[in-house]
Parts: structure tokens; C-alpha cells; sequence
């Protein structure tokens, strides 16, 4: 697995690359360290064995997302085409989270409306709780994910942080 680190306005975003498909990224972090830590417990791994596994070079995808990012700390609309790692996840996170990757840029969807599109209308906490376990966050939009009547629900990284990328998106959502 391959590490990259991208310096944006907000601070160190670490990526997990392997085989060339996205494995798990991080919002910006205060350092790379700290970045770090957090890619690794995305990734349910000790940051220790990805210390040292850095880029040599990037390629065109790991390019695309560091201008990517860097686009949208800008307050630019992005869209990530990128090759994603589904084997991290269970086959009904896949569901879940391929219902998320498909929000477009500025626009979001309910627990409770991708419970229906994946064909579990009773499944608004399932579907909480796949999009808890998205390790591909702004790639795998989940803080465009929001409760039932547009409330902010939940955010493994904070509520602050869900407020803020739903802001630069110009999402509205009820606190």
C-alpha cells in the first residue's frame, strides 16, 4: 500500500493506494502525522505500517486527486472519478456507498431515500451505519448524507467538519 499526502488550505490529507484503486483518504489534518494516524484507522491498520510507504511518483488518478482537492478547498465544484478499493467494505456497504458516490456535487440524500433506492425501505440506521464505514470520505460524499427532514445526523469526523463541507457545497440543512 502506497501513501500520498496532499497539502490543501484546510491542512495534510493522507490517501491509501493499492493496486492503483483508492483504498481510504482523509479531510485535512493539522500535519502529516496526524493525517496518518487517521488513514490508518480508517483503514483498521497500526499507522506504523504505512510510515514509510510514500509515493515515488504520482500517477494520473493520485494526480487527479490532489487537484481534485485542492479544487474543491477552493470552494470549486469537483467531481472524483477515481478507481475505488470496494473490497474494504461488506457487499451491503458497497450498496450503500456506491448509492453516496453517486450524490452529485451540491446536492444530498436522506438515510432514509437511499434506504429506499437499495430496495430496504426499513433501513435508514443500516444505511447509517454503512455510510459510517465509508473510508473514502469526499470521494464517497457522505456529508451528503443528512437525516430525515434535512437534519444534520451523523459524522465520524465531527459535525463541524459536515458543516463546513455542506456549506462549501451550498447544501441547506436543518440543525
Amino acid at each position: 500500500m502506497q501513501v500520498q499526502y496532499i497539502h490543501t488550505t484546510l491542512g495534510w490529507s493522507a490517501a491509501a493506494w493499492q493496486d492503483s484503486q483508492l483504498a481510504g483518504i482523509t479531510l485535512p489534518c493539522t500535519d502529516k502525522e496526524a493525517a496518518l494516524t487517521a488513514l490508518a484507522s480508517y483503514l483498521k491498520l497500526d499507522a506504523k505500517s504505512l510510515a514509510g510507504e510514500n509515493l515515488a511518483k504520482p500517477d494520473k488518478f493520485q494526480q487527479h486527486l490532489e487537484e481534485s482537492l485542492l479544487q474543491y478547498f477552493a470552494g470549486k465544484p469537483v467531481t472524483f472519478n477515481l478507481p475505488i478499493s470496494w473490497q474494504r467494505v461488506t457487499p451491503f456497504q458497497q450498496r450503500v456507498l456506491k448509492v453516496v458516490a453517486a450524490i452529485p456535487y451540491g446536492e444530498s440524500l436522506t438515510y432514509g431515500e437511499i434506504a429506499r433506492i437499495i430496495g430496504c425501505p426499513r433501513g435508514p440506521r443500516a444505511v447509517g451505519g454503512a455510510v459510517g464505514a465509508n473510508p473514502w470520505l469526499l470521494v464517497v460524499p457522505c456529508h451528503r448524507v443528512l437525516a430525515r427532514e434535512r437534519g444534520l445526523g451523523g459524522f465520524g469526523c465531527g459535525l463541524a467538519w459536515k458543516k463546513r463541507l455542506l456549506e462549501i457545497e451550498g447544501i441547506s440543512y436543518k440543525e
